[in-house]
């Protein structure tokens, strides 16, 4: 392998492309497997064999870091063995897998911790099996909604050129009685969505934010305005619209960057999207373990990660995490509101967490 992948910058936000593929055996048994292996050749990918994710051990780099950065543009296509979805509240009922890990370079993303020290980009092909599991959540709910998100572990837009997996989804979905769809993104590459027949079943979310936070800690996503762009080209073709306002982060001169960015959205979004849109806020939180981790991996971030200044919130497990105070938490939460219904009055707040 090339040490010359270590000296190269966070990608653009250009369709992300690996630097290295590796296959696990058993995916080149599954149609969609073979047909990524196809791609990967065309392309002139360097093509790896590995019996497991986990057994990737010679990547370039000397340090951690170094791993890091490589991993984010390594690409492994293998199977999805655990089929038991995990609960993905408040968003869905259930988040449902189709890709695990995400080229971008958000500093705080919680999949810093959760994906380990070697944060590879995962696609499943084995998406039968992964959808054959979904009809059964669906049959144990009946007559009730089931919801799915599918970008609890992965940013899905930005693979669907490879993968193709979303568009199955989004359209098995719109043949569900009692199916939904959700998921976010934080990239523009919406085109290959756009004629899919999702019945109105799915809302397609866009990640959003102030202008501070996306410049400072949002590395290697799409532009704001591509973002918007994007969202009313899912708005024309029929998609329920949402936005995701995440994280919110207290900094200097919020109340305006926060009040710009309803502003811009607004403005640029077209008269169909406003009949039918969600909004969702989640303030900045923080774990010690994700506290390490970032300042290792960035180590020049201007996230703000001090405990004292934080409330310390009880999560499930026995486990939880820093959030604003209660006073800055009702700030936020209040102002915030307030512009969204000053903008789009009939917009639905779905929660602020």
């Amino acid at each position: 392998m090339s040490t010359e992948l270590l000296s190269r910058p966070v990608p653009s936000t250009t369709v992300f492309v690996p630097e290295l593929v590796y296959f696990e055996p058993d995916s080149l048994n599954y149609p969609k497997g073979q047909q990524i292996y196809k791609w990967a050749q065309q392309e002139g990918f360097e093509i790896h064999m590995t019996t497991s994710h986990n057994q990737i051990r010679d990547l370039p780099g000397e340090t951690e870091l170094d791993k890091y950065r490589i991993a984010k543009r390594t690409l492994v296509v293998g199977i999805r063995k655990t089929l038991k979805f995990e609960t993905s509240k408040p968003s869905a009922e259930y988040a449902i897998p189709i890709a695990t890990g995400c080229m971008g370079h958000c500093h705080y993303c919680y999949l810093q911790t959760t994906m380990g020290a070697k944060p590879y980009i995962r696609v499943y092909v084995n998406i039968d099996d992964i959808l054959g599991a979904a009809q059964r959540y669906i049959a144990e709910r009946e007559p009730e909604i089931t919801r799915f998100e599918a970008a609890c572990t992965s940013d899905p837009v930005g693979l669907e050129h490879i993968s193709g997996s979303l568009k199955q989804l989004i359209e098995f979905m719109g043949e569900q009685e009692h199916g939904r769809l959700r998921f976010v993104t934080k990239y523009h590459h919406v085109e290959p969505l756009l004629d899919a027949k999702h019945n109105k079943h799915t809302r397609f979310r866009f990640s959003v934010n102030a202008d501070y936070v996306i410049k400072n800690f949002e590395p290697g996503t799409s532009r704001f305005h591509e973002r918007i762009e994007a969202a009313g080209k899912v708005a024309k073709a029929g998609y329920p619209l949402g936005f995701i306002i995440a994280p919110i982060i207290w900094h200097e001169g919020w109340e305006d960057g926060y009040a710009t960015l309803l502003e811009k959205l607004h403005n640029a979004l077209p008269p169909e999207a406003t009949q039918d849109l969600t909004f969702e806020m989640i303030q900045h939180r923080f774990t010690k373990t994700a506290k390490n981790i970032i300042e290792k991996r960035y180590p020049k971030t201007k996230l703000e990660m001090d405990e004292e200044k934080r409330k310390y919130k009880w999560g499930k497990y026995g486990k939880g995490k820093y959030v604003y105070k209660d006073d800055q938490a009702t700030a936020l939460r209040e102002f915030i509101t307030e512009r969204i219904f000053e903008k789009f009055p009939q917009a639905k707040i779905e929660y602020f967490t």
